[in-house]
């Protein structure tokens, strides 16, 4: 189905907060409101997708063929168009180094879905891979290393038509690997996160438009696949839009519905088994959708001298909608005051993480 993806973001960031360990009680008490600090993209393009390789170098990406990079944490950005792309949108980025990144695109016909790939910083940009598949619509892609990757396509005829790299130049089908779809089923090409990447071989893909909005789950490097049921709406509107998940079998899922007549169904879920079974959470207070989400990586295996124990946040935004964050991953919410507009957001760390949107917008948050 060809519908305008608008577009928001959940996140989830893994966090040392605490000096001590703490009761329960004492860790209830505890708020630590996230820093936000506007940042010059240098741009007006409507930004779509964010990839950080680490806290020095981000990769960006939206409306009109446009990209943009930088190297020393949002300080300055370096913006460009991919030649050839100016009346295309890029609703996926991929960092790999400040030299080396990936892109996905969209339009409105067959060829238009593309992955081109940077070696030099983004002065040139190679084309890997071009559709030429009546019907379908690359939405999202991931990548477990620098050279292994999916990309997701609505299905077309009954069939998923996604594609896999195992080198990281050439991309070949893996329809034949991927379950059945239903009837009208879709993925959201919304922050490039409707496909998520864990491990070595994990992955997850979120799905909507069918009368169920579906898990599909990969522990082999996507030679094989399940499908699981969320608890989150769909319809020709709605679906689960965003999946990530933080170890091989702790996720979590967010959605709702497009359609204006219904804005009060921005959901998440949450999975302890893998993506098997989703329970709700409690709802948190922005309206719209819930298109973008991904967990903070804590860069490192080690900790500061006084911190000691680790807790979970959840940050939301529904484009439009407003935005929210959670300490808890969804029992209790918070208003994240300000924020509009958001379309994607990630984390190299818990005090790196940039969100971006409309207008050229980039704000980067910490806690």
């Amino acid at each position: 189905m060809r519908i305008q993806r608008s577009v928001g973001v959940l996140i989830v960031v893994a966090c040392v907060t605490a000096c001590v360990t703490l009761s329960s009680a004492q860790k209830s008490l505890i708020v630590i409101q996230p820093k936000l600090t506007p940042q010059s993209s240098g741009t007006t393009q409507l930004l779509i997708a964010v990839s950080p390789v680490n806290t020095d170098i981000v990769w960006a990406a939206g409306a009109h063929g446009t990209f943009l990079l930088t190297t020393d944490g949002g300080k300055t950005w370096k913006s460009g168009t991919v030649k050839g792309t100016e009346n295309l949108q890029f609703r996926d980025v991929q960092g790999v180094s400040a030299t080396v990144a990936y892109l996905q695109s969209i339009g409105t016909q067959p060829n238009d879905f593309r992955i081109y790939k940077t070696e030099d910083g983004g002065a040139t940009w190679t084309k890997e891979f071009q559709n030429d598949l009546a019907g379908a619509f690359y939405d999202c892609f991931a990548f477990w290393t620098p050279t292994r990757g999916i990309s997701h396509s609505d299905s077309v005829n009954g069939v998923f038509p996604d594609i896999r790299t195992t080198d990281g130049k050439t991309w070949q089908s893996i329809a034949g690997n991927m379950p059945p779809a239903l009837p009208g089923e879709f993925s959201f090409a919304s922050s490039g996160t409707c496909v998520a990447t864990q491990g070595a071989t994990n992955a997850w893909i979120a799905t909507g438009g069918a009368s169920i909005a579906r898990i599909l789950a990969t522990t082999d490097g996507a030679n094989t696949w399940n499908a699981y049921d969320t608890p989150l709406l769909s319809s020709a509107s709605a679906g689960a839009f965003t999946v990530d998940f933080r170890d091989p079998v702790h996720g979590i899922v967010g959605g709702g519905d497009l359609a204006p007549s219904d804005p009060d169904n921005a959901r998440t879920a949450v999975s302890s088994d893998g993506g098997r079974t989703w329970t709700l959470t409690n709802a948190p207070p922005v309206t719209g959708a819930i298109f973008g989400l991904s967990y903070v990586r804590q860069l490192g295996s080690g900790c500061n001298q006084t911190c000691k124990t680790v807790t979970t946040y959840v940050v939301v935004t529904a484009n439009t909608g407003g935005a929210a964050w959670t300490p808890d991953e969804g029992t209790t919410w918070y208003v994240l005051p300000g924020v509009s507009g958001g379309w994607a957001v990630a984390f190299a760390s818990p005090d790196a993480g940039w969100l971006v949107g409309a207008g050229g917008q980039i704000t980067k948050i910490s806690f």
